[in-house]
């Protein structure tokens, strides 16, 4: 559950258009990170920036089928709450890196409705 009436993560459509089939996952990314989640496609490919869409929306604990994915060590892969999981890190390009955590029981208030989410929490585009 958010831990208060302000939640700073907003819907990540997915790059390119609807899926085929519905998301398993709502995809969600920080409000700070915005701008850069929509320079996605144009800066990796428009398939990469899908392939990454359809991965976390479907199966975000699983090992990516196409990219190199870790799941991150010490205070930067801690879960961000009860029942979330550990900070993966995406590779979608060598220069092109997300973070995510990903919650099967995620409700915005006490009496909302259980979803299970992903949330993008850091986009970075710049080498290792």
């Amino acid at each position: 559950m958010s831990e208060s009436a302000y939640d700073p993560l907003q819907p990540a459509k997915r790059p390119g258009g609807k899926p085929d089939e519905q998301p398993k996952y709502r995809v969600l990314v920080h409000k700070r990170f915005r701008r850069l989640y929509e320079e996605l496609a144009p800066r990796t490919g428009l398939q990469q920036a899908q392939q990454f869409w359809d991965h976390v929306a479907h199966d975000p604990g699983s090992p990516a089928p196409v990219a190199s994915t870790c799941i991150l060590k010490g205070t930067a892969g801690r879960p961000k709450g009860p029942g979330w999981s550990r900070t993966v890190h995406y590779e979608v390009t060598g220069a092109a890196r997300i973070d995510y955590q990903f919650c099967d029981e995620y409700q915005t208030s006490t009496d909302g409705d259980l979803h299970p989410v992903v949330a993008i929490l850091t986009i970075n585009y710049s080498s290792h």
